[in-house]
């Protein structure tokens, strides 16, 4: 017996007539069909073989098809298929444990105590939130502009690019301001310990007026992802956790991309040495096999509900079999030294790669990352930094951008491309040989790029 019996054109012909798809004007997309994945590719119904530069949505840490984390769902599939949240289950508290070991790694003593699962990385924003109120009695919640926190609604919220908009108002007190951007300063910076400094004095002026005593959070991406891999300057996050110890907020890091092993840590905090009150999972806890996600939970912050109750929960929060494949992928992690081949990868290969196509292509104006986790920023002209398109362009402004993914696509790259940068997020166990291909390709398709330069 099969598990399903269809041709790639019906899958094709079957999305068209039937699924709506998220993100997209439905009458103008034709999305490919997939057939095949392993390791750092997938397939095409066509035959065409991909190299994937994005991870999907840069959640494939562990790679397509890993063997042992796939015959981990068979074997617990056939154990227990589901339990509701209510039940202790082996796979839910073994997750749990194994979660907050690696988020209390370097912490001493240990921080944190507690997961609180959801089925991904927007519930798991909502949720955080929720608990940060609760905790405080207070309301308000700061967060960046440069952002992406999900799409549900609080989730959307407190994200600060465009996807926000055709949702607003959405949740109220909610404030934003600008974090660090050494390459793009709003405070005219010069360097990134003079950015790091003015863009804590800007806080200071937030917390001033709208009164940190009635901020319940500060929530960050503790590198910001889709809105450019901004790596935050030294010192940055260790001043935001002064200021939320001096005023009695919660301090929350978005780990959903930036974990781990996405940076070269268990959590990308561990770079810094800086641990929050809470922070938000999904993604790369398990690849995204199936859906799960989460929040992890000081000490001091789970305390607050020992004796009231937590408001918040769904159906499938801890769903076993989702919980056992985030048991599966921790301990390939480790018998794989995953996360320190990601760390690798990133300081060997990827940052000197990176620096030769900024030598050899002028539309480059800069590149930053951590691990795996890397932006390249197309610009029209290196000295003005006009970005390749303007800020979120659509139609015939996008085109440089959209020209430039062709070409990749051409060579048999799938590249993460946003505004004027494209990513470089392949699988965390992506090979030294599968990187330099990557890295090869786009040097070839970045003189797409080089022909909009003017300056």
């Amino acid at each position: 017996m099969t598990v399903l019996d269809t041709r790639p054109d019906d899958a094709y012909a079957n999305d068209r007539a039937h699924v709506f798809h998220s993100w997209s004007v439905q009458g103008a997309i034709t999305p490919a069909v997939i057939t095949k994945a392993e390791g750092s590719w997938f397939w095409t119904a066509d035959g065409t073989k991909y190299l994937d530069f994005s991870s999907q949505l840069v959640n494939m840490n562990i790679g397509h098809q890993h063997p042992k984390l796939v015959a981990a769902i068979q074997e617990y599939a056939a154990k227990l298929c589901t339990v509701a949240p209510s039940f202790a289950n082996d796979a839910r508290s073994e997750a749990a444990r194994l979660i907050v070991e690696a988020a209390n790694t370097d912490c001493t003593p240990a921080h944190f105590t507690k997961v609180f699962f959801t089925n991904g990385g927007a519930e798991a924003t909502e949720n955080a939130v929720r608990m940060a109120r609760l905790h405080t009695g207070r309301f308000k919640i700061l967060n960046h502009y440069r952002s992406y926190h999900g799409a549900t609604n609080g989730s959307i919220t407190l994200t600060g690019d465009p996807r926000r908009w055709p949702s607003e108002p959405g949740m109220p007190g909610v404030v934003k301001f600008w974090g660090p951007y050494p390459y793009r300063s709003a405070f005219y910076a010069e360097n990134e310990a003079e950015e790091c400094q003015r863009a804590l004095a800007h806080l200071d002026n937030v917390l001033m007026v709208e009164g940190a005593q009635t901020v319940a959070a500060i929530i960050v991406e503790t590198v910001v992802g889709t809105n450019g891999i901004l790596v935050p300057p030294d010192g940055y996050l260790q001043g935001l956790r002064d200021r939320c110890d001096r005023h009695g907020i919660v301090l929350i890091f978005d780990e959903v991309m930036a974990g781990f092993g996405r940076c070269g840590e268990w959590l990308a905090y561990q770079h810094w040495g800086v641990a929050p009150d809470l922070v938000c999972f999904a993604k790369g806890v398990n690849s995204g096999y199936l859906p799960v996600g989460g929040v992890i939970l000081s000490d001091a912050v789970a305390e607050t509900f020992q004796t009231r109750q937590y408001p918040g929960g769904l159906t499938y929060s801890g769903h076993p079999l989702a919980c056992a494949s985030a048991v599966a992928s921790i301990n390939i992690f480790r018998e794989e030294g995953i996360v320190e081949h990601a760390r690798t990868l990133g300081t060997d290969v990827i940052a000197p790669g990176l620096e030769k196509l900024m030598a050899n292509h002028p539309s480059v104006g800069d590149v930053r990352g951590l691990g795996v986790f890397w932006a390249i920023e197309l610009v029209r002209n290196r000295a003005t930094r006009e970005p390749l398109v303007p800020y979120n362009a659509t139609g015939a402004d996008a085109a440089p951008m959209n020209e430039f993914a062709a070409a990749c696509k051409s060579k048999g790259l799938w590249p993460f491309t946003h505004f004027n940068r494209t990513h470089v997020v392949p699988p965390c166990t992506a090979s030294v040989d599968e990187v330099e291909t990557g890295l090869a390709i786009l040097d070839e398709a970045l003189t797409v790029a080089d022909a909009y330069v003017t300056g």
